[in-house]
């Protein structure tokens, strides 16, 4: 692979790259604002200017320019070399840059910050970008000089509402147009643009229309200052108070990569970003993944339930000790959740077709819904395709209601509460599980059969443990815990494990680590697992 150095470290890189791609690769910034690696190049911020230096058979690239002599008191000409963009100019075999080690690229990063703050209003205390903002930053890397303008700085609109998600602040924009070109380019709906010239530019939306795509939370991840922001978090946090873990979304079958920041103090959950992922959805998400942070608090299942009753979890599990004892295997259905992780699919296998040792197998989850081209899949379930692998043999819920309305099937062991079904197909289902004589499930959130259960042991949701969903490529990717457990909801593995022992069972599991063990290779006659892809370039939530 070709290489170039880079301030005495050698770089490899890709026919084709450009030295901040090249340079992205290998963990190492170069200062900008407008370069993203998903986007095209726009080499409008001049924040990422480096010296090349010439070969030895090439003339330099100079420029005449006049520089203040403090000692004469007098301008002076002068040369300097000609600083090229990184975002732009091409890596070619044996260049050398220079970056942090040139003086001439250290003055005009301080110049090129100076000039992004002359206009710009000093509202950090309010602004939800404080604490993760490029300019910020940079201020402090590449200035750290007091203001020199003392002229009104140019007003512009604030707190414009762009549709249902966004608001934008025209004087904190550095136009950089990174909003525009994702519009464009990603979402294939160009509904920004850039208008006026010079210091009176601001970023509108097209008239007759308003930022309300499937798409419109990226605006906000886009931007590097506080130009942008969601409704949605606007003055809810302050960023240097929230913790970040690597989960993943689980709105649907893509399952993009995110961070989930959640703040510790309270036990709550903030808000996702996408994390970055080749392989599954590269640097987006899209708005519906964004805000479904919000499930690990919402519609949650969160204490015991015996016959629709409040009750403790020994009384619970009692209960279904009761109702299952000495009942025919056969009677028996397992249901498994594409909702849950794969950790706790494997814990109610085996207690389904290990323990009890009943074939009859079923999968439920959400039902279908919109999709696009883009990164949205039909399949509303984060683990569809992990249920497949882990159990073949599994039939759809459609399946289960024909076995309980014939009375083939009595007796109900499931994860989670959602049914794939729609309205006509959900009362259907109403009446057959109204006819099982028990239904025990692990629920997290509220559904049809948790409606219908005599028993309900509650189950942490993704948010308060970690878990391994596959997508539907067959990737499997892992979730990280964020906060603690609400109310007496366990880890649905975990739970799985009580029930089993409640009903006279050896469980083979009590530690998350003894079912990713036995999950390596997914067991005898099961599809095989694909590798996991997970950040080639962070290590760490930023």
């Amino acid at each position: 692979m070709p290489t170039f150095k880079l301030d005495d470290k050698t770089i490899p890189f890709e026919p084709g790259d450009t030295i901040i791609q090249a340079a992205h690769k290998q963990g190492i910034e170069i200062p900008h604002y407008c370069w993203h690696p998903g986007l095209s190049i726009a080499a409008n911020c001049r924040m990422c200017l480096v010296e090349i230096l010439p070969a030895k058979d090439q003339r330099p690239l100079t420029l005449d320019i006049l520089e203040w002599d403090p000692v004469a008191k007098d301008y002076r000409a002068v040369k300097k070399p000609k600083l090229q963009p990184a975002c732009q100019f091409a890596a070619t075999e044996n260049m050398e840059v220079l970056s942090d080690l040139s003086d001439h690229v250290k003055k005009a990063r301080a110049a090129v910050q100076e000039f992004l703050l002359l206009n710009h209003p000093v509202d950090c205390p309010i602004c939800d970008q404080a604490g993760e903002c490029k300019l910020q930053d940079y201020w402090l890397e590449h200035q750290k000089t007091q203001k020199r303008m003392l002229d009104e700085p140019v007003h512009k609109p604030k707190a414009v509402s762009f549709g249902p998600t966004i608001v934008y602040d025209a004087e904190r924009c550095v136009m950089c147009t990174r909003c525009i070109r994702f519009f464009d380019e990603v979402a294939h709906d160009p509904v920004l643009d850039m208008r006026e010239r010079g210091n009176l530019n601001e970023i509108f939306v097209a008239p007759g229309r308003q930022l309300d795509n499937k798409y419109t939370y990226m605006a906000d991840w886009v931007c590097p200052v506080g130009a942008l922001t969601t409704k949605d978090f606007r003055f809810k946090a302050r960023v240097w108070f929230l913790r970040s873990v690597k989960s993943v979304c689980q709105g649907c079958a893509t399952g993009c990569n995110t961070y989930l920041d959640y703040d510790s103090r309270f036990n709550r959950t903030y808000r996702y970003r996408p994390r970055e992922n080749e392989a599954v959805n590269k640097y987006w998400m899209c708005d519906d993944g964004m805000v479904s942070y919000k499930a690990a608090h919402e519609d949650r299942v969160l204490e015991p339930r015996v016959e629709g009753k409040t009750s403790s979890l020994g009384v619970a599990l009692e209960a279904a000790k009761k109702k299952l004892d000495g009942v025919p295997r056969d009677s028996i259905a397992i249901v498994y959740s594409a909702q849950h992780s794969l950790e706790d699919n494997w814990a109610l296998r085996e207690l389904g077709k290990t323990l009890i040792e009943t074939d009859r197998a079923f999968w439920s989850g959400a039902p279908d819904g919109y999709e696009d081209k883009i990164l949205i899949h039909k399949d509303k379930n984060p683990n569809t395709a992990g249920v497949k692998q882990l159990v073949e043999s599994a039939k759809p819920f459609s399946a289960l209601v024909e076995g309980l309305a014939s009375g083939a099937i009595k007796h109900v062991i499931a994860l989670g509460g959602a049914t794939p079904s729609t309205k006509e197909e959900a009362d259907a289902a109403a009446t057959a599980l109204g006819k099982a004589e028990t239904i025990n499930t692990n629920p997290t959130h509220h559904g049809a059969l948790t409606q219908a259960a005599a028993i309900v042991l509650p189950a942490s949701s993704w948010a308060e443990a970690s878990g391994t969903y596959v997508n539907f490529k067959g990737i499997r990717q892992q979730s990280d815990k964020a906060i603690e457990s609400q109310g007496s909801s366990k880890p649905a593995w975990q739970q799985i494990g009580l029930l089993a022992r409640a009903l006279g069972y050896e469980a083979s599991w009590t530690k998350l680590r003894d079912i990713r063990t036995r999950l390596s290779g997914l067991g005898e006659g099961n599809a095989p697992v694909h590798t996991t892809i997970t950040d080639p370039h962070s290590t760490e939530a930023p």
